[in-house]
């Protein structure tokens, strides 16, 4: 189940968060044909439509292996505090395993640090925190995924690629690893130049007039790249404002109907789309096989899938699939 955000004030997490610490010791586990393994999934966000089909990936696997399943996530994917809280709050609660995505790849750290010191199982989809306690990394090869945003742009577009970025925040791991790939491909062809580079938030209408200044200030970008779903919808929405549909191509990143609408008006002309679904089925499979004493079977990192759509393929079954995973 989904459970509402709550409101819980900093001098309570850090009183949580050092009782945790000063508490050691392992969960119960359930006897065999007793109470279920609890599982909290702690989320950037709830809101968006690829955390949404990572729910029901979670969900399916919840079914299938029997257990107590909670989603929590803040309302942005900017509010690593809040998850710091929902993290404290799910360990007080009895989770005995966490499926977690940080917002924060430093300032989550401390809050899985001492979730893990109460003996609680740390896996992490998506995007990565900054803990050696943690037990399998599953998600996006993030540096991979960026380099096959900058290839549909080199494939796409001849001659000099003059390139604006627009990502999020600086902090997010899977953000700068996918800017990190994208920058190497650009500079490894030989005919890329990185005109902008902008941070904006993980929400739409922010990154559209971050977007819109950013396009204004540099009207020579002729190939625009957005690394997340709120950051590629306003992107979108940016250049559709502009009429820059046939002056730029633009590579977008995660499914969401203002994307998928604009690849085919034309104003989005690539996307890179993630395996939302694996995420959280194998986030939550690998949470039990830990709990169950099935560790060993566990990976350390699980790279999930991820595929190019664009015009000439938006209509295949598998292109289709990878858009509606919920559907």
């Amino acid at each position: 189940m989904i459970r509402p955000i709550k409101s819980i004030r900093l001098p309570a997490l850090l009183l949580a968060l050092c009782l945790l610490a000063g508490c050691a010791g392992s969960p119960a586990r359930p006897a065999s044909g007793s109470a279920r393994y609890q599982v909290a999934l702690v989320a950037k966000s709830t809101k968006t439509d690829f955390w949404k089909a990572v729910f029901v990936g979670a969900e399916a696997a919840a079914t299938e292996y029997n257990l107590d399943l909670t989603i929590t996530g803040p309302e942005t994917e900017e509010d690593y505090e809040t998850q710091n809280e929902m993290i404290a709050e799910a360990v007080e609660n009895g989770a005995q395993a966490l499926v977690f995505s940080a917002i924060d790849f430093d300032a989550n750290a401390p809050a899985i640090e001492a979730a893990a010191g109460q003996g609680v199982e740390i896996v992490v989809i998506d995007s990565a925190v900054n803990s050696e306690n943690v037990a399998t990394y599953i998600g996006t090869d993030n540096y991979s995924a960026g380099k096959m945003a900058a290839e549909a742009a080199l494939e796409g577009v001849p001659g000099t690629l003059r390139v604006g970025i627009v990502n999020y925040d600086i902090n997010s791991a899977n953000g700068q690893d996918r800017e990190r790939g994208a920058v190497d491909a650009f500079v490894q062809s030989g005919r890329s130049e990185i005109v902008a580079t902008i941070h904006t938030l993980a929400e739409a209408n922010s990154a559209r007039l971050d977007t819109l200044a950013m396009l204004r200030e540099h009207p020579e970008i002729n190939v625009l790249l957005a690394f997340n779903e709120p950051t590629s919808v306003g992107a979108a929405q940016a250049v559709q404002e502009m009429h820059l549909a046939n002056a730029l191509f633009m590579v977008a990143f995660d499914s969401n109907p203002v994307t998928i609408d604009a690849l085919q008006d034309g104003a989005v002309d690539a996307m890179v789309i993630q395996n939302t679904y694996e995420m959280g089925y194998f986030g939550v499979q690998s949470a039990y096989r830990l709990l169950s004493g099935q560790g060993g079977g566990v990976e350390k990192n699980v790279a999930t899938a991820t595929r190019v759509v664009n015009r000439d393929n938006l209509f295949a079954l598998d292109s289709q699939k990878v858009l509606f995973p919920v559907s």
